[in-house]
């Protein structure tokens, strides 16, 4: 059975069942399994990341493997 016909198959069946405490447990079942959450971001949250992506395009930014070496020399100076 391919994955489309599983599905389909699934399909009819959920349309079947009136049990609402089950087609809840299927519910969560699905929603832990996939990766559709929408996250609200605030005006001042969506703004940073505007400006961070525009940092970005100027190459104002570090790579994180370099801040850690500058970080690691700077602690060993220490």
């Amino acid at each position: 059975m391919t994955t489309i016909e599983l599905k389909k198959v699934l399909i009819h069946r959920i349309t079947e069942i009136n049990d609402i405490s089950f087609l809840k447990a299927l519910k969560t079942i699905l929603e832990s399994k996939t990766n559709t959450e929408v996250i609200s971001l605030t005006l001042e949250q969506r703004n940073e990341i505007i400006e961070s992506k525009k940092e970005i395009e100027q190459g104002l930014y570090i790579e994180h493997e370099l801040l850690d070496k500058k970080v690691s020399r700077w602690l060993s100076a220490r």
